[in-house]
């Protein structure tokens, strides 16, 4: 069965989340991330460190019955986060999910939640959008070609993280994403995967830190967007390296296109989009 495209803007119930020191921290070093801005000195959250409060809502809708979203065939497909205001120790944060879209593709299936993050003054501090794909379970139809090479980036910085054997572990205790892709080979390989896959959000993470260090000057309260598409699973022990080019600059904004690699030269995350305050 398609998935239901009548559900498109049901909102799903509003969440509350109280934000710690210990849970920045956890999250940061469950992506091997040694910021001391997440660790000890004026601390504040992670560009990516939004999907753990919203993480609830996007399970509200993928497991919606009235969705038809079949678990064992989903993936992630892309995340969005635009960051307004910092996230910091003490915050009580508000969350307000939707089902923004449902689309059919030509390999599967995709829908997006939205979920707008309010903290206890009622100021928009981010907004996370997660597009969840069904594979195989599109139309069938060969799309039209994509655009071609995109020219010549000239690389302004790149940084090499390896995926730890135990790395999915942490992240699962760290965010709250127990899915058993993740944690369990029988399961995975069940999913007609090729064993236990990173969390498409941990290997995001890896990707924004090296936004972090090497474009905003380690203070993670420049960057005002970042959005991935996910595009191959990343294996434990893989290294990835992720390289960041120019695209924009708008007044007070530059902007980067990314891509992160695994040792072999492919690509696990494109199309990757990182805002820079000045």
């Amino acid at each position: 069965m398609p998935l239901n495209k009548e559900l498109i803007g049901k909102k799903y119930d509003s969440k509350t989340y109280e934000v710690t020191a210990e849970a920045i921290e956890n999250y940061a070093r469950a992506t091997n991330d040694e910021n001391e801005r997440y660790l000890s000195t004026d601390i504040v959250s992670t560009p990516v460190f939004p999907v753990v409060p919203a993480f609830e809502s996007f399970m509200a809708g993928s497991m919606d019955p009235d969705l038809g979203a079949d678990l064992m065939r989903l993936v992630h497909g892309s995340e969005e986060h635009i960051l307004h205001q910092p996230i910091r120790p003490g915050d009580t944060l508000q969350i307000e999910p939707v089902l923004e879209s449902v689309e059919t593709k030509d390999t599967g299936e995709t829908f997006t939640i939205a979920a707008p993050i309010k903290n206890q003054d009622g100021v928009l501090v981010a907004e996370v959008r997660g597009t969840m794909f069904i594979r195989g379970s599109g139309s069938g139809a060969r799309g039209a070609a994509g655009p071609g090479d995109e020219g010549e980036r000239k690389v302004v910085y790149e940084e090499t993280t390896k995926v730890d054997d135990d790395q999915t572990h942490r992240y699962a205790e760290a965010s709250g994403d127990h899915n058993p892709i993740h944690l369990d080979e029988n399961v995975a390989k069940m999913a007609g995967l090729p064993g236990i896959i990173n969390h498409g959000m941990c290997t995001m993470a890896i990707a924004a830190k090296g936004a972090v260090n090497g474009l905003a000057g380690g203070n993670p309260e420049r960057i005002k967007k970042v959005a991935v598409r996910f595009s191959k699973p990343v294996l434990p022990g893989q290294e990835l390296t992720t390289k960041f080019w120019k695209t924009a600059d708008s007044g007070d904004v530059t902007t980067y296109g990314f891509e992160t690699y695994n040792p072999a030269g492919q690509a696990v995350i494109k199309g990757g989009v990182v805002e820079v305050a000045s």
